[in-house]
């Protein structure tokens, strides 16, 4: 016979283990009041004690709890459960209650199957950064970003989790290297974390940074023989390219915003995680990076003697042009002067001009000298006379400006690939009020994913109350649309209806939002006849609404207590005691004690409340006063009596 479940809360079933980590196992639950399923973290039992872990787990279902985002694993509840040790001590091991996420870790999918395609590395990723964006909105730095605490859903959905060593913003002493503090993965700390430096939103980016390398070539940024090693690589060493490891192949763009992200400085890195994510996703789609990004490639590149090969020949254009504007650098070709030939040279004619070019060449992309005479692209110049020799001058200048005009042209529109203008964006409608699954296919048809967020509400079940982005918003196909749907009312406190009756009851129960469970009748109460003595469930219990709640009723009768040979005192108590009324007579007896029952009436069963028990009580019988023997007079004599003689004085 199989042991029954544990059960959690009084509602839980802590069901098969899914998953064990450094300080906690994570099991598959059931809600039973709700009836879902739910991810129940348990925090090891060897760690109970031990207040740095127990910190760490708390403030997990503190941080997580009140953050409600599509991308970010849901925390309903938590608490604590007592646990009895084998040698019959008792100590509390709390648990969180979470969404239960069918899937994936990213550290399990690395193992299995190895480097992720680029394009679904970075949509990953995105996703990512769309709940560090919000956390980071609503005051949440993650502080421990790696593959192993980000989820992928059976249906693609990107989930982070693990807020355990999470900390405010403001709270600025939230360093990595303080007395038993309990610090991130060696692999993913940013420099100033492993500095012991304060955390700031910028430092889960760099961790992105690197777990999005992890992910294009199966391999950590930084790798050593221990943690301290890999955190001296992380504060003084460059990191490697993702292209230089990606067994798929990693653009140049892509190479541009992961090195990015990977600045040692935090000033020289992205600063939020939109921005991050709107570079990525340009990346993953063809486009334009930043000008910051690509630049930061371009230096690199050149560090080490490797010009850039794009596939995006708009990108590096205007990247360069960028880095060249802003830092007065020659590290771009100068553009070679075309040489028009329309005649023998004149010597009172002034020298050609350069004009600087209004953008520079690609170094992979020479310009083609000629060297021939031209005389199809512009019409030969007459002799200026002495009329329009004032304004030789004018005409020079406007045939330079025309022959750069054409080669603008031609490397803009015919050398180069033209920019990826993308996918056109979508609208997105309201579907409020509408049944889930209407929303859904309305949603889909547009090419918008759907992810939802169960909320008590007055609407009927299953009904959409919010969405997240509102109706209106132009967003990217593909884009996650937050809905959130009605589970119906939430749950209510069930009262207190000791000493009401089943009128009362009835009435309470429905303004509660409860129903009637029905009534039993209980002997022996104290309480007055018709009124509870007990319910179920019982006073202050939380519980679905129309759940229904049985009560139990007084019935009145009392069953009658035996007290014959009891002492008088002693008898009436035990009838005041089930409120029976009592009368006493009394007598005489030799047989039992004075003062004790020698009957009642009635003497056992049940009776009513108030009922009078009539007690016969002994008492001393009267004394007896014994009558003296009566005494016996003599028979009568004949003889005469015999008087006295005479006194002699006489």
């Amino acid at each position: 016979m199989s042991a029954s479940p544990q059960i959690l809360g009084g509602r839980y079933e802590v069901g098969e283990l899914i998953g064990r980590g450094g300080m906690a196992e994570v099991h598959k639950g059931h809600d039973t009041r709700l009836g879902r399923p739910v991810a129940i973290k348990l925090l090891r039992s060897d760690l109970a004690r031990d207040a740095t872990f127990l910190t760490r787990f708390k403030r997990e279902a503190q941080s997580a709890a009140g953050l409600n985002h599509a991308s970010i694993v849901a925390v309903y509840d938590s608490g604590d459960e007592i646990v009895t040790e084998a040698g019959g001590a008792q100590h509390d091991v709390p648990y969180i209650v979470m969404e239960y996420v069918d899937g994936q870790t990213l550290r399990s999918v690395l193992t299995e199957k190895g480097p992720m395609d680029p394009k679904e590395a970075a949509r990953v990723t995105e996703g990512v950064l769309d709940a560090l964006a919000y956390s980071h909105r609503m005051g949440i730095v993650h502080r421990d970003i790696k593959p192993a605490n980000v989820m992928i859903a059976a249906d693609g959905t990107v989930k982070v989790m693990d807020f355990g060593i999470a900390r405010a913003v403001a709270d600025t002493s939230a360093t990595m290297t303080q007395t038993q503090a309990v610090m991130g993965t060696a692999q993913y700390l940013s420099p100033e974390q492993a500095q012991g430096q304060t955390v700031d939103a910028r430092s889960d980016l760099y961790s992105t940074g690197c777990m999005l390398f992890e992910l294009l070539t199966g391999r950590a940024p930084f790798v050593g023989e221990s943690p301290v090693a890999i955190a001296y690589q992380h504060v003084g060493e460059k990191p490697p390219l993702a292209s230089d490891f990606a067994p798929d192949g990693v653009a140049p763009e892509l190479d541009a915003v992961v090195l990015h992200s990977l600045a040692k400085r935090r000033e020289d890195r992205y600063q939020d995680a939109t921005s991050f994510r709107a570079d990525l996703q340009s990346a993953r789609m063809g486009r334009s990076v930043s000008a910051a990004a690509w630049n930061g490639l371009a230096a690199y590149r050149e560090a080490l003697g490797s010009p850039i090969t794009d596939r995006n020949g708009a990108t590096a254009t205007q990247a360069m042009a960028a880095s060249a504007s802003a830092t007065g650098s020659g590290d771009a070709r100068e553009t070679e002067v075309y040489q028009t030939v329309t005649g023998p040279p004149r010597a009172s004619e002034a020298p050609t001009q350069v004009v600087p070019a209004a953008a520079p060449v690609p170094a992979d992309r020479p310009v083609a000298y000629r060297r021939e005479r031209e005389t199809t692209s512009m019409p030969p110049v007459p002799p200026p006379d002495e009329h329009r020799g004032s304004l030789g001058w004018l005409w020079g200048a406007l045939a330079a400006l025309a022959l750069v005009g054409l080669m603008w042209f031609a490397i803009t529109n015919l050398l180069g690939e033209k920019e990826d203008p993308g996918p056109q964006q979508v609208t997105v409608p309201s579907v409020i009020d509408k049944k889930i699954e209407v929303a859904e296919a309305e949603l889909i048809a547009l090419d918008l994913r759907v992810d939802q967020t169960p909320m008590a509400d007055d609407s009927e079940p299953g009904t959409v109350i919010d969405q997240n982005p509102k109706q209106g918003v132009k967003v990217d196909p593909g884009h996650v649309v937050m809905l959130t749907v009605s589970t119906g009312p939430g749950d209510v406190e069930v009262p207190d209806l000791s000493g009401k009756t089943e009128s009362e009851v009835r009435k309470i129960l429905l303004d509660a939002k409860l129903t009637f469970g029905g009534s039993s009748d209980v002997n022996d109460s104290t309480e007055k006849e018709g009124t509870v003595v007990g319910q179920n469930p019982e006073a202050g219990r939380t519980v679905a609404p129309d759940t229904p709640v049985s009560v139990q009723l007084s019935s009145g009768m009392m069953t009658v207590p035996n007290v014959v040979g009891r002492t008088e005192a002693q008898a009436i108590s035990a009838l005041q005691a089930q409120l029976l009324e009592y009368d006493v007579t009394y007598r005489p007896s030799t047989e039992f004690p004075p003062g004790s029952v020698l009957e009642q009436s009635p003497n056992d069963g049940l009776v009513k409340q108030g009922t009078q028990i009539k007690l016969v009580v002994a008492e001393a019988p009267p004394p007896t006063t014994e009558e003296p023997p009566p005494t016996e007079e003599p028979p009568p004599t004949d003889e005469p009596t015999e008087e006295p003689p005479p006194d002699e004085d006489d």
